[in-house]
């Protein structure tokens, strides 16, 4: 098989199917880190090689005619193709290094993992394990771009297109700093809760996705926020230091807890446990490395109480 010289780059394919996802020539450019005036003319490089026109350009925006639509769709099936392609070569380099490339949420990449990596690698000297740390929906991001292979995030939901393997539970508690008026009694009504702005991690955490659909169940809105952060640890300090309760993985507060430099407040009638699980792309087979990681787990079936 021996490609036409006409065919278009996958780069430039790429772009198109941006601009027709996003309505916007601007809103393709600036996902693909590129000027809009070079977004501009790569795609009428495009037309000019295909030799047919792919978009209505208006003030509002941009919509592909009628034979852009049907470029679009076939540039999609390419594309797919193309991911698949470099992801099984990505496979294939990282099976030959021994290298499993694994992204984490917040908890479980500051509490869990490095224990578990430890334990792991301790008898494997030619493996190694790239991390990245981010909240659970990057996570999902993370493994759809194939920048990953193995992923962990507490989040509720998993989409369609993730298989899934639990590898243990959490419980998220609510904790004050000894000063705050809750404090004394240890106790507050659950009405009183939900009206009361927390200490939150950021759109997209794990943590706050779970808080948020408990507090769905019980019919009331999500969390309202007192200051929002990016991570665990940046949340507890804030709690420690402040006066805004926050909700958060008893793992991350444990040693706080016996201390004394934060109560846990019972919220009767809220209870935030969640599953922590390994995610990856459904129908995508893992490496022998990430299999023998995920059976070398240590069963933590149960949060820590």
């Amino acid at each position: 098989m021996t490609l036409r010289p006409s065919t278009p780059p996958l780069a430039a394919l790429d772009l198109f199917c941006s601009v027709v996802e996003l309505g916007s020539l601007s809103k393709a450019a600036e996902a693909h880190h590129i000027a809009q005036p070079s977004a501009s003319g790569r795609v009428r490089a495009l037309e000019r090689q295909l030799k047919m026109t792919l978009l209505e350009r208006s003030p509002s925006g941009s919509r592909p005619t009628p034979e852009g639509e049907l470029v679009a769709q076939w540039a999609a099936n390419v594309l797919q193709s193309a991911t698949e392609f470099n992801a099984g070569v990505d496979a294939l380099r990282a099976r030959k290094a021994g290298r499993l490339r694994v992204a984490a949420s917040l908890t479980i990449a500051e509490y869990l993992l490095p224990a578990w990596l430890e334990a792991f690698l301790r008898n494997r000297k030619d493996d190694s394990v790239k991390l990245a740390v981010a909240n659970s929906s990057s996570v999902t991001h993370r493994l759809r771009q194939r920048q990953a292979e193995l992923g962990f995030i507490e989040s509720p939901d998993t989409a369609e297109d993730l298989a899934e393997q639990t590898v243990g539970r959490d419980r998220l508690v609510v904790v004050v700093s000894p000063s705050h008026p809750w404090a004394k009694a240890g106790e507050v009504s659950l009405d009183a809760f939900v009206a009361t702005p927390l200490v939150l991690r950021e759109q997209g955490s794990g943590t706050r996705d779970a808080l948020d659909a408990e507090l769905a169940t019980l019919g009331f809105a999500p969390a309202a926020s007192a200051m929002e952060l990016g991570s665990t640890a940046a949340v507890r300090s804030a709690v420690i230091n402040g006066r805004s309760p926050a909700v958060i993985s008893d793992r991350a507060v444990a040693a706080d807890l016996v201390a004394g430099s934060l109560v846990e407040i019972v919220v009767p009638g809220l209870a935030v446990d969640r599953s922590l699980r390994a995610v990856w792309i459904a129908g995508q087979p893992l490496s022998e490395l990430a299999r023998d990681f995920l059976a070398d787990l240590p069963d933590l079936s149960s949060p820590i109480r």
